[in-house]
């Protein structure tokens, strides 16, 4: 019997199938970022940033997180192509969107800080997940990475990582420590639903 990978039909996405992946991803991605905003938490790259600056401004999450990304769409036309570029542009600004009106639809009576964090840090996870399997993103400092790491500057995962950890050391000072502490817990669960799924051969699709 021939191994299953050896036997898997590689599929092309629909547009349609496109168009609900983005929606459904950043829906996603949404709840759990309204999860992370209630409780007052914080995460990393692009998404980390803008909250970080919602705390510390009176701007909304929506308005910084577009603007945030709008230098990166050149280097993502160059690495990655238009095709990517435009979906990653969607996504972003269907975040956006969804970031003011998520808060407006829902609300929380009682929510624990630990649950947002690992509830919010599962919900962001699937929806990357589900923005990566049809070749899109939320754009930011990981299109950054990719181009330093083809620039042979910095290994991708190392300037990702400093930049992360440049979020939360600044956070200290808008967060109390204990919420930082859960934002890394919320951080580890995202990154764990990435890579358990997130990986060659576990996906036929394409876009």
């Amino acid at each position: 019997m021939q191994p299953a990978s050896q036997n898997t039909t590689v599929a092309r996405h629909r547009f349609y199938e496109d168009v609900l992946a983005i929606f459904m991803g950043t829906l996603l991605a949404a709840l759990g970022l309204a999860l992370y905003t209630h409780a007052g938490l914080i995460t990393g790259g692009s998404v980390g940033l803008a909250l970080l600056l919602n705390y510390a401004s009176s701007y909304p999450f929506g308005v910084i997180f577009f603007l945030i990304n709008l230098p990166f769409y050149y280097l993502a036309m160059r690495r990655m192509g238009w095709p990517f570029t435009i979906r990653t542009f969607v996504a972003v600004a269907v975040l956006s969107v969804l970031s003011r009106l998520t808060p407006q639809w829902i609300s929380f009576g009682t929510l624990e800080p630990i649950y947002a964090a690992v509830a919010g840090g599962a919900l962001m996870g699937m929806g990357l997940l589900v923005l990566f399997r049809h070749r899109a993103g939320l754009g930011g400092f990981n299109i950054l990475a990719l181009y330093m790491q083809d620039r042979n500057i910095m290994r991708a995962g190392y300037f990702q990582l400093s930049l992360d950890l440049a979020i939360l050391v600044v956070s200290l000072f808008y967060l109390d420590w204990h919420k930082v502490a859960l934002s890394v817990l919320g951080a580890a669960v995202l990154n764990m639903v990435l890579a358990i799924n997130h990986k060659p051969g576990r996906y036929a699709g394409m876009s």
